[in-house]
């Protein structure tokens, strides 16, 4: 059963000239709940906004995203934000970490937008990606692939249906990345999350036993005058 749905989905951008881009042009896409996807891609070539549309961070220019039979390309801005938060866990490439906080803190921020505060159960994530005993620690104070686990366990936290992760071994060297990717997809396989992963680390996504190419399903257009 289809987790995702998208059909004939355009995104564009302005141009410091004030010509229209368009970035996105994917006439259908799908993923099934569970499935783990990987979407390849180069630099530039709309990956990262494909995955903001997708978890309702920017809105689509037209088309439809259905997500878990919810229309998000029709929902207010405020209602995007709560199915976003219940349903979708959201591994940024640059961790997004709040420096102020402690690890604790950044997975219970992430837990009250979702499914509510429970400190325990962040505890027992964070031990469960390995840094049971830097509960405390800001990120500032941990190595990059820590805070990579530290993001890892923020995107699980709320037991989302939708794991969107960017480039989630952009920042790591290969040994560190290749444990980064195991843990995310067992914690997937592990919780019954679906994963889409985009990357242009052909390495990584040879792991993949469903890897798509962006340029197969999309078709940008050129600049237009506006």
């Amino acid at each position: 059963m289809a987790l995702l749905k998208i059909n004939a989905l355009e995104k564009h951008f302005r141009t410091p000239e004030g010509n229209l881009q368009n970035v996105l042009n994917i006439d259908s896409f799908s993923l099934d709940a569970e499935e783990q996807m990987a979407l390849k891609g180069q630099s530039g070539s709309g990956k990262t906004t494909f995955l903001h549309l997708i978890a309702g961070i920017i809105s689509p220019d037209s088309g439809t995203i259905l997500l878990d039979g919810h229309p998000l390309h029709a929902l207010s801005e405020s209602h995007r934000d709560r199915l976003r938060a219940c349903t979708i866990g959201y591994i940024f490439q640059t961790f997004n970490l709040l420096q102020g906080f402690t690890c604790l803190e950044n997975v219970c921020l992430g837990m009250m937008f979702g499914s509510g505060l429970d400190k325990k159960k962040a505890a027992a994530l964070l031990g469960e990606v390995g840094l049971g005993n830097y509960l405390q620690h800001r990120p500032s104070q941990l190595s990059v692939g820590q805070q990579q686990r530290v993001a890892i366990a923020r995107a699980l936290a709320n037991q989302p249906k939708l794991v969107l992760a960017d480039e989630p071994t952009g920042n790591l060297d290969p040994e560190l990345a290749q444990d980064a990717m195991q843990l995310i997809r067992r914690l997937c396989d592990e919780s019954g999350a679906a994963l889409l992963l985009v990357s242009h680390d052909t390495e990584l996504l040879g792991q993949f036993e469903h890897c798509r190419d962006l340029k197969d399903i999309n078709i940008p257009q050129k600049e237009t005058e506006a």
